[in-house]
């Protein structure tokens, strides 16, 4: 069929922010199938509320809405565009909800909007889980002994029926939330009661579990010619029961057999087949190890999770292709780098994904895994072996291991091992490798995890090359053996107990140095050159090196809490920006979710981990002009002072202008010089030092260690005694690691992105944040244009961002953050020498490309001849709000509390002419439901309670009905607010978490005094109940202030004849 003429102008619906279960990959994939559809002539409308993502630049579509992602918002968007047709199914679950809705509506009817790509019809019977498994059965297809159930009853009822265990799977829901095992009906109870309130449609599969059956994905695709074939078929190294976005995976699957892989190939055909979907699909299968036995778990009739991986993993671009099947296109004409996309994908290597965990973040939250993700990103690497691809991906984490090796594993008794491997955990291959380490027999390790053999055998092998070589000299074949199998120069300087730099020159002198294959899709059957490539240690080498000028940018490896999607922005746009000004951009990044691991982005793409060594074996072949450190987050800008000390040069800020901004000592002496002032602090390294210094400054006091990203381990402190435990519990404190105490200054803050050319400073915007200190940048509402500041804060705000940039000597992108006190005097908090999370949302909100303008300055190209002469344009005429999402709900254990510490995991923004409007579109886009009626219930701190009772006054004159604790329902009393009074839950009382289930709870408000360290205290367990009922929780009255104007302008207001 040839592409489609009859249409024009197409839609395309986006994921919305980040959250767990919906990341990065779904902006991959949006890109990708704007662009394509643009490449085929098509006019692209896009609606997404995410403004960290390059998908949101005006570059990817014709036109871009960053309005909020719900039906009202769309239809608006579809009846002022008026698209000829809309593509739901790149935009991952939200993209699908949306596009069900909208039918269901009869917007789309109405309209005359085609759907393109997978049909409605098709989109219901894939996600309804009783229609699938008639489908399924029709067909032959084993499918898992299940019933829907719309009640408890119902839930108890069923799972009777079919036989404990059993497994709940919420309808219509992301990464598996809400979902999990019960092995009797306690379980099941506690379980389904979330699983129904999680649901859309209050709708629950319960079915049979086959927790240890092997997990197998194959990745799909079919045109409307009926040509369908596996573009990649994956295994999990974990057994069913841990979800796929938390299970190390392989590609291609390396224990089936010819016939089991054929056997789900035409499984997964046959399915995508009578499903009738047009593009790429998703389908899990279990595996019985001991059998041919095999059941469909579920298919997922969009681009996945899993398809930004299966298309790293192959060089085969799942979204571009679907994109262009919906409009028409068969696959033999679509072509690829080599080959028609009708070809299926051939693996001459072996590909490794790593999950990345926030729970180094999050001590109080579980780290155990199950059906509900919990995983914030994800590393992907490549080898020629599962050994080689595992040990890779290790150290691609960031987790401080550089090899299957953490010390917490050392001391541990067997037998605690051997209890710790029974639950999936995020570190249990380290312990399985420390078992084999002390001799265990790994039969055993297999009966408890039911991992397949294979793949412990590949972990024994790892272990037992270490024991062998630990002793042995350092012969060329000793090196050549371990850096086949994956081993670092790091770990085995740690085995032969020498320095790194030791074994680099070892491998130097023996002349032991990686070669670069390629990744494309067909093992290289065909001619061809794709400049996307994997380091391993062989012959021959395939990357084809020019002698053109290169600039290298090192990319911020895997998503997590502080360092997301925001800095694979600026790392595209850099890239862009030195193409185009003539030198060859080369990416080295490890990242398979984002834009810059797509290899049509750079001239060359080096899929790496991002540590000293793999950087320079890239360079060592390269040989580039320089490298770029600060545009990957913390991750590049540490690797800035060891490439300096190998002979590599930093283009834009240096070594010595990072150093002055980081380092506490010489940061305090530029500010004292410049007369600067900042909130009185030290650096000290023990705990009496600790309490000295905070007696000295004065309480409350901020505590954090010194190098941290996302506010990692912040907490304010209010008494010795707090300070005391802070330093003895939550962070390491020594010679090396010192831990920073500073006055705590209560407080407005701002921040500021500015570029600095050396000489001129440039500054498109001032953020104000709509929370006070004691918040964290990243999960406080920031508004552009600022709306509560004086003229002299802001000209001292500009003065200071000029000063600070000229003095640390900074080239390039930098970002500074600043309290605003009572007075309206401006203190420093910090400055980050880097490209910082803000930039795409000052950047979309001023029309100003601060990537672009940051890279051009340090190529050398300054800001007058850039065209831009003044120190900061003029305010837009409009308000931009940025507004935090999180993901409370896939973390038990994790506090809701906001503090010092960063939490959210996305961002949503709002636009609008009224600040007000604004703030309702970014709270709507990140995903909270704004009510205007029902119960806010309200637990206030004593120190919080005059400031908190006009608010609550304003909700009650709104007609909210109010709850409370004793002591707050006193206060409110004794103030003309009728409030009914709920007793503790440290009282023995469920009465407020029965309130909080009913449902007519709209909102929780909860602040505790500064003094308070309980972390399962009463607060705590409302905050926790509110998460998982999807209620709103304010922590901020700060917050609370703004939805209350938001609520009252949206309010219809009602009054008597006078």
């Amino acid at each position: 069929m040839p592409k489609r003429t009859d249409i024009h102008k197409i839609l395309v619906i986006g994921s919305g922010p980040i959250v767990i279960g919906q990341a990065a990959e779904f902006d991959y994939a949006g890109t990708q199938a704007c662009l394509a559809l643009r490449e085929e002539g098509y006019e692209v409308v896009l609606a997404n509320s995410n403004p960290a993502t390059i998908m949101t630049d005006t570059s990817v579509a014709d036109k871009v809405y960053m309005e909020p992602l719900t039906a009202e918002y769309v239809a608006r968007i579809i009846r002022y565009e008026r698209p000829d047709a809309i593509v739901p199914g790149i935009g991952g679950q939200t993209g699908l909800n949306l596009a069900v809705e909208l039918q269901k509506l009869g917007v789309l009817a109405e309209c005359r909007v085609e759907v393109l790509g997978t049909s409605v019809e098709s989109i219901e019977l894939a996600e309804d889980r009783e229609k699938f498994k008639e489908l399924c059965e029709s067909l032959g297809e084993p499918v898992l002994p299940s019933e829907t159930a719309e009640t408890l009853e119902g839930c108890i009822e069923a799972a009777a029926r079919i036989g404990y265990p059993v497994v709940l799977r919420p309808a219509f829901t992301l990464g598996g939330t809400g979902g999990g095992f019960a092995d009797d009906e306690a379980e099941l109870r506690e379980l389904a009661k979330h699983a129904l309130a999680v649901s859309p449609v209050h709708q629950v599969l319960v079915e049979k579990s086959i927790r240890g059956y092997k997990e197998i994905e194959y990745e799909v695709m079919r045109d409307a010619a009926d040509t369908a074939i596996a573009v990649c078929n994956m295994e999990n190294i974990d057994p069913v029961g841990i979800h796929t976005g938390d299970s190390i995976v392989v590609a291609p699957s390396q224990t089936l057999t010819n016939r089991e892989y054929q056997m789900l190939r035409d499984s997964a055909l046959k399915i995508i087949r009578a499903l009738g979907v047009e593009g790429g699909c998703n389908v899990q299968f279990a595996l019985d190890p001991e059998s041919f036995q095999y059941f469909l778990i579920e298919v997922n009739p969009r681009v996945s999770r899993s398809s930004a991986l299966a298309s790293k993993a192959t060089g085969y671009p799942i979204a571009r292709v679907s994109a262009k099947i919906a409009a028409g296109l068969r696959l033999d004409e679509i072509m690829l780098a080599n080959t028609p996309a009708s070809f299926e994908p051939t693996l001459d290597y072996v590909v490794t994904k790593m999950p990345r965990f926030a729970f180094d973040k999050f001590a109080g939250a579980s780290n155990k895994l199950g059906t509900q993700m919990k995983a914030t990103g994800e590393v992907m690497a490549v080898g020629r072996t599962i050994e080689e691809s595992l040990l890779k991906a290790v150290r691609s984490l960031e987790i401080g291991a550089y090899h299957l090796y953490l010390p917490k594993f050392h001391h541990m008794p067997i037998d605690e091992l051997l209890d710790y491997i029974k639950d999936g955990t995020d570190d249990r291959i380290f312990a399985l490798a420390q078992l084999m380490w002390l001799g265990v027999d790994y039969n055993r390790l297999c009966n408890i995890t039911g991992i397949d053999m294979l793949f412990l055998d590949k972990i024994h092998n790892i272990v037992e090359l270490e024991r062998e070589i630990k002793d042995a000299p350092i012969t060329r074949e000793n090196l050549l053996r371990a850096k086949r199998m994956g081993f670092s120069d790091r770990h085995l300087a740690h085995l032969w107990k020498c320095s790194e730099q030791d074994v680099y020159e070892k491998r130097r002198e023996f002349g032991v140095f990686p070669v670069y294959k390629m990744i494309d899709t067909c093992a290289s059957e065909f001619e061809s050159y794709v400049p996307y490539f994997y380091s391993t240690y062989e012959e021959e080498n395939e990357s084809v090196v020019s002698d053109r000028p290169k600039v290298i940018v090192l990319g911020a490896g895997p998503i997590r809490i502080g360092q997301g999607v925001e800095f694979d922005y600026s790392t595209v746009h850099a890239v862009k920006t030195i193409r185009d000004h003539g030198y060859e951009a080369i990416i080295i990044n490890n990242n398979p979710e984002t834009v810059s691991t797509d290899y049509t982005t750079s001239d060359k793409l080096y899929f790496e981990p991002l540590t000293v060594e793999d950087v320079m074996n890239v360079i060592e072949l390269e040989k580039p002009l320089g490298v770029i450190a600060t545009l990957g987050g913390q991750t590049a800008i540490n690797l800035a002072q060891p490439l300096m000390e190998r002979g590599v040069k930093l283009i834009g800020t240096d070594c010595e202008a990072i150093e002055r901004a980081e380092n506490r000592d010489s940061f305090e002496k530029l500010l004292l010089a410049e007369g600067i002032p900042q909130p009185e602090g030290r650096a000290v390294t023990s705990v009496d030092a600790g309490a000295e210094a905070a007696g000295q400054i004065g309480y409350p006091v901020l505590v954090r260690p010194s190098f941290v990203l996302g506010g990692r381990a912040m907490q304010i402190v209010a008494d010795e005694t707090s300070l005391r435990y802070y330093l003895e519990n939550a962070v390491r404190i020594d010679e090396k690691q010192p831990v920073l105490v500073d006055r705590y200054i209560s407080g407005r803050e701002c921040e500021v992105d500015a570029v600095c050319d050396g000489v001129n400073v440039f500054v498109p915007g001032i953020m104000e944040h709509v929370e006070r200190t004691g918040v964290h940048s990243g999960d406080s509402i920031s508004v552009y244009p600022p709306y509560n500041l004086s003229d002299k804060v802001r000209e001292t705000i500009l003065d200071y961002t000029r000063r600070l940039g000229l003095a640390i000597g900074i080239v390039g992108l930098y970002n500074i953050q600043f309290i605003v006190d009572k007075h309206d005097d401006v203190y420093i908090i910090e400055v980050n020498p880097r490209s910082s999370r803000t930039v795409p949302f000052i950047s979309k909100a001023t029309g100003w490309s601060l990537a672009d303008i940051g890279t051009l300055a340090m190529l050398g190209v300054s800001l007058p001849e850039q065209g831009i002469t003044e120190l900061c344009p003029a305010d837009r005429e409009r308000f931009y709000v940025k507004a935090p999402a999180f993901s409370f709900s896939k973390l038990s254990g994790l506090d809701a509390y906001l503090s010092p510490e960063m939490k959210s995991t996305g961002e949503a923004i709002g636009s609008d002419k009224t600040i007000n409007r604004a703030l309702y579109k970014a709270l709507q886009a990140s995903g909270m439901r704004v009510a205007n009626s029902g119960t806010v219930f309200v637990t206030i701190a004593d120190c919080d309670k005059e400031e908190a009772l006009p608010l609550i006054r304003r909700f009650y004159d709104l007609g909210f009905n109010i709850e409370a604790t004793e002591g707050t329902a006193r206060f409110l009393k004794s103030h003309g607010i009728r409030t009914r009074v709920r007793r503790k839950i440290s009282e023995g009382s469920e009465e407020i978490l029965d309130s909080i289930r009913r449902g007519y709870v709209s909102y929780v408000i909860n602040t505790r005094d500064v003094s308070s360290t309980s972390s399962h205290s009463d607060g705590y367990e409302i905050r926790r109940c509110a998460v998982e009922n999807n209620v709103s929780i304010f922590t901020s009255l700060d917050t609370v202030r703004v939805l209350l104007d938001v609520l009252e302008e949206i309010t219809i207001s009602i009054s008597t004849i006078d």
